[in-house]
């Protein structure tokens, strides 16, 4: 769109199509950790076990990573309104289906399906929203991000009374009117705007070879000790051998330019946000667990004891910008990693000695505060890294790679406690998972101290 559109949108437009934009990045969001607090009911209630029931997560994490690079190339087709309600549309019918779902590899499914189309509603809207703000993006940017960091917090918070009242399966439900409401929004403030069909071919070989191969990579590492898992662990070193061969082959036009890794600033970032993400979900799904089966809390109580990690990124959110600026990329990343990990250490305590209230909620802000000053700087510098020219494709690259590390990391917890609580005691399987996420905020933190000092790019 050329810069006089951008520019003259009325304010009124854009306030209307930031409102769309929100409620779409919210839901995606919402839902991404609007599961974590119930995986102990659905275990029940679905008969399943803890490595089987995270699948919800996970898929549908995995799900909102390989749906990314379709983005660019669905809107050059039919047009970003019309993808958007199809998405709206889609995500709404699966949450419907999720809660009308019989069994544990139904749920699966149908989560699956729901973080396709999510996965695709989050970086929708944000290019909406910037088309229509034109010279006033950063302002409308920061205060349409602040109602998308409320994710963290509703999510829990609402499963946990969902639960405390009612059936599982409401969690889902509770997305229909919110869903048609978005559609109606929409529909309404969305301005009809079809983009002309451009060069730019969807690398199918790639998708395909990228997408089985690390969903098999999951499943292989989760049932590593079944003959039907090691099958499918090596079945997934074969393709992404070949998604490698691929990206090296079609170079800018893969899903992931692999060209990109080979600066150092880029990859040690990608390397942080893969780490951030996971352990951002990992925790996420680890401490519900902790606080329903070791501390014997409701699904209730415990949606709001989650509060003070969203609020510790609600908090810190705004600040990053002048912070960035003062302290550059290195310190403030690395103070942030120190952060998160001192927000987790108390876990380790709590998990051997009992809990406390007090230490719990002084421990979950550090940890959203943390995990935050970590975020912003790493991706920053990362951008700053590569030409302009380059732009769209390391954005789509390092989006894919950060997504990855949900699925990882919640994968690769949830199978380490459910290994421990099958063979100790249950405080010490809590302690002994926790300590393995330290271990990985010190890794988190290494990768810190690699990035550069501050922002120096090569954007021409």
């Amino acid at each position: 769109m050329p810069e006089e559109a951008t520019s003259s949108r009325s304010p009124a437009l854009v306030w209307k199509v930031g409102a769309v934009a929100v409620l779409g990045s919210l839901l995606a969001q919402m839902d991404a950790t609007v599961v974590n607090v119930s995986l102990s009911s659905l275990t029940v209630s679905l008969h399943s076990d803890l490595s089987t029931i995270q699948w919800v997560i996970s898929g549908y994490l995995l799900a909102l990573a390989l749906t990314l690079p379709l983005n660019g190339w669905a809107v050059e087709r039919i047009g970003s309104k019309a993808l958007y309600l199809w998405c709206f549309s889609a995500f709404t019918l699966c949450s419907c289906l999720c809660g009308l779902a019989w069994s544990a590899p139904s749920l699966i499914a149908f989560r699956v399906l729901q973080g396709m189309s999510g996965g695709l509603m989050a970086p929708l809207a944000q290019m909406v929203m910037a088309r229509v703000a034109g010279k006033n993006i950063a302002r409308v940017f920061g205060y349409v991000a602040m109602p998308v960091m409320l994710g963290p917090i509703l999510g829990p918070v609402l499963a946990g009374a969902i639960l405390q009242y009612a059936s599982w399966r409401w969690i889902f439900f509770i997305n229909l009117p919110l869903g048609l409401l978005g559609l109606i929004l929409a529909a309404a403030f969305l301005p009809s705007e079809r983009e002309a069909a451009g060069s730019r071919r969807f690398d199918l070989p790639g998708f395909l070879l990228l997408s089985p191969a690390l969903v098999l990579f999951l499943y292989g590492a989760d049932r590593i000790t079944q003959g039907i898992g090691r099958m499918a662990f090596v079945l997934s070193l074969f393709l992404l051998a070949g998604f490698f061969l691929v990206a090296i082959r079609k170079k800018s036009q893969a899903i992931v330019d692999l060209r990109l890794f080979r600066s150092k600033v880029f990859s040690v970032a990608a390397t942080a946000q893969f780490l951030l993400n996971g352990l951002a979900f990992a925790g996420q799904m680890l401490i519900p667990i902790y606080l329903i089966r070791a501390c014997g809390k409701s699904p209730g109580a415990t949606g709001w004891l989650l509060a003070p990690l969203g609020i510790g990124m609600l908090c810190t959110f705004p600040w990053m910008g002048p912070l960035t600026e003062r302290f550059g990329i290195r310190k403030l990343a690395a103070a942030g990693a120190m952060t998160a990990m001192l927000g987790t250490l108390p876990f380790v305590l709590m998990a051997g000695h009992g809990l406390s209230i007090a230490l719990l909620f002084c421990a979950l802000f550090l940890r959203g505060v943390g995990l935050t000053l970590v975020g912003v700087p790493s991706i920053s510098g990362a951008y700053a890294s590569v030409k302009k020219e380059e732009l769209a494709t390391a954005t789509t690259s390092m989006n894919i790679v950060q997504r990855l590390g949900g699925p990882a990391f919640t994968t690769a917890c949830a199978t380490f406690l459910g290994w421990k609580m099958a063979s100790v005691a249950v405080p010490t399987a809590f302690v002994d998972a926790f300590l393995l996420l330290c271990g990985l905020h010190a890794l988190l933190f290494v990768a810190t101290l690699q990035l550069p000092w501050a922002v120096e790019g090569k954007r021409r």
